[in-house]
């Protein structure tokens, strides 16, 4: 795929991400089935974080950051979901910039070895990136349920070009 496709592909990702997880509100932040998972808002902030993290493990040299239990401490600090939302906007903006920005033959180039995707092409953390997304969003659908709310369909009424 082109630069151009990819963009395009991180652009649908985020706007299902969104449409997915509409019905849930401020004060569903803290909601969470059962008490080993993450909050609602939780989730969200993870979604934004680990784009982040895709982006840095695909471009800096000692690649992916595998220090997790640093990152669920971050997390349990999370109690915002419209706070959590503005940073899957944040980290969607920083994707669309960041591999917007780079070459067909910058996309091919591997990235640094190691236990996560070591010397795999840099294009493979897009798909890590969409593909962790959804993931998420179908939690959150099931959240929603559970809340007794009806998640969206997220492919219905896209906006034209989507």
């Amino acid at each position: 795929m082109k630069t151009i496709d990819w963009v395009h592909e991180l652009k649908g990702s985020q706007e299902f991400f969104e449409r997915a997880t509409r019905e849930l509100d401020e004060a569903d932040s803290g909601f969470r089935p059962t008490e080993d998972c993450m909050t609602a808002s939780q989730q969200v902030a993870h979604v934004a974080r680990t784009v982040h993290w895709f982006i840095d493990g695909a471009s800096k040299p000692e690649g992916f950051d595998l220090n997790f239990e640093e990152h669920a401490r971050d997390l349990e600090k999370v109690t915002s979901l419209a706070e959590a939302r503005e940073e899957v906007v944040q980290a969607y903006q920083r994707a669309l910039l960041y591999y917007g920005g780079l070459s067909a033959e910058e996309l091919a180039e591997p990235i640094a070895e190691g236990p996560i995707m070591g010397g795999e092409p840099r294009v493979n953390t897009l798909t890590g990136i969409i593909d962790h997304a959804a993931h998420h969003r179908g939690s959150l659908s099931i959240y929603t349920r559970l809340l007794g709310k009806v998640p969206p369909m997220p492919y219905m009424d896209m906006p034209e070009g989507a």
